[in-house]
């Protein structure tokens, strides 16, 4: 049984811990409620865009851009969001798992995929697994601006307009609630499934509708990027909140768990000196 003295070391390590992981608690609930807004706010800006985008794809008869048409698929590539960092709980790993999965059901060849990395996590997990990254960004704030990710996403709308990928895909963790977060994947292009749920806008085109396409279709794209760094960090505030939640909560317990052992011991510590000192004292009448 351990002494009274290494109990009482673990009750104080666990409650240094505790108040470490209840400060990071409320650093991410800070970081999440300013998250899940940006979020949202970007949610008004995206309806317009895919708007105006199937009004003129859909609606212009003569519209034809290669970002509409499909393709034989001779090369995939995947956006993948993770983190930079663990603490966590199932954020990253959920979608890489998933995204492993997907890879190794639709691939034989590593030579028919590649991968641009969104975070820290990610890009070690596939360089471990020996599969290709061929764009990697680290260290994007927790509160992400267009800036963050603006050469990546051109980058990655280049590579499918160069014929690098034949199509792109993007996984990413979808926020749902402070508790619930689902893994959410998307075909970034070719864009042959606009769909908007509002009524198609009648325009008149100045210049051609094609020349339109040329410049909003990659814009579009680029939003999508966005908007799934976005959800994807609100995710990831919401993971970690939690996940420090879940340890507070969890170090209170053992800590509760100490104090009754602690105070077991030194009752049966106080007993048996008790009992020593009645033995004695009947030895020496």
């Amino acid at each position: 049984m351990a002494s009274l003295r290494d109990i009482k070391s673990k009750i104080t390590s666990t409650k240094k811990t505790s108040q470490i992981t209840k400060a990071m608690e409320m650093v991410y609930s800070a970081k999440w409620s300013k998250g899940v807004g940006n979020a949202k706010a970007f949610v008004p800006y995206m309806e317009k865009i895919q708007e105006v985008t199937a009004s003129i794809a859909i609606g212009s008869k003569d519209a034809t851009h290669p970002m509409l048409v499909s393709r034989p698929v001779k090369k995939t590539g995947y956006v993948v969001f993770t983190s930079d960092r663990g603490l966590c709980g199932g954020y990253n790993s959920n979608v890489l798992r998933a995204v492993y999965q997907t890879i190794q059901e639709r691939h034989k060849s590593t030579d028919e995929y590649a991968i641009i990395a969104i975070g820290r996590m990610g890009r070690d997990f596939f360089v471990k697994r020996g599969m290709p990254v061929i764009l990697d960004i680290i260290g994007i704030s927790d509160l992400p601006s267009f800036e963050d990710i603006r050469e990546i996403a051109n980058k990655s709308v280049g590579m499918y307009s160069d014929g690098t990928f034949d199509e792109l895909h993007v996984y990413y963790t979808h926020y749902v609630s402070a508790i619930s977060q689902e893994v959410t994947t998307k075909k970034l292009l070719p864009l042959t499934d606009i769909q908007t749920s509002s009524k198609l806008t009648s325009y008149e085109f100045e210049p051609s509708a094609d020349e339109i396409l040329d410049v909003l279709l990659p814009q579009y794209a680029e939003s999508l990027i966005y908007g799934s760094l976005l959800d994807s960090k609100a995710s990831e505030s919401a993971a970690r909140m939690t996940a420090m939640k879940n340890a507070t909560d969890n170090a209170k317990e053992l800590i509760n768990s100490y104090t009754l052992l602690f105070n077991r011991a030194r009752q049966a510590a106080i007993t048996q000196e008790i009992t020593e000192i009645v033995g004695g004292a009947a030895a020496l009448e």
